[in-house]
């Protein structure tokens, strides 16, 4: 995952019956795969993970795919083939990550936070 402000680019899946989002390096790496499949995957996605939104579109709240959600999906729970797929048939999305929001120095006890 990208730190503080760095750029997040990710693969959204609008599915059937949930929505799939899938992280990737950056979109040059992307296109060279969807060209030459002979590209690695794993120099692609940026951690093997499929995330589900729950129908709430490429912002929604992410959690990790169910077997029993990528079967209904794609016919198959295999984490391979449907990565392939999201990635084939995904639309690309970059936008910039939230910054971090929390305490600077909580070191100092919460006395100091309070005066």
């Amino acid at each position: 995952m990208p730190r503080s402000n760095d750029n997040t680019s990710k693969i959204f899946y609008k599915g059937r019956s949930d929505d799939f989002v899938v992280f990737v390096d950056d979109l040059t790496t992307l296109n060279n795969w969807r060209k030459d499949k002979s590209v690695p995957l794993t120099d692609v996605v940026n951690g093997w993970k499929i995330f589900v939104t729950h129908k709430h579109g490429a912002q929604g709240v992410l959690d990790g795919a169910s077997n029993a959600s990528l079967e209904n999906e794609f016919g198959t729970a295999n984490e391979d083939d449907c990565m392939v797929k999201i990635l084939e048939g995904g639309e690309y999305q970059n936008s910039p990550s939230r910054e971090s929001q929390g305490d600077r120095n909580i070191s100092k006890g919460p006395s100091a936070i309070t005066r």
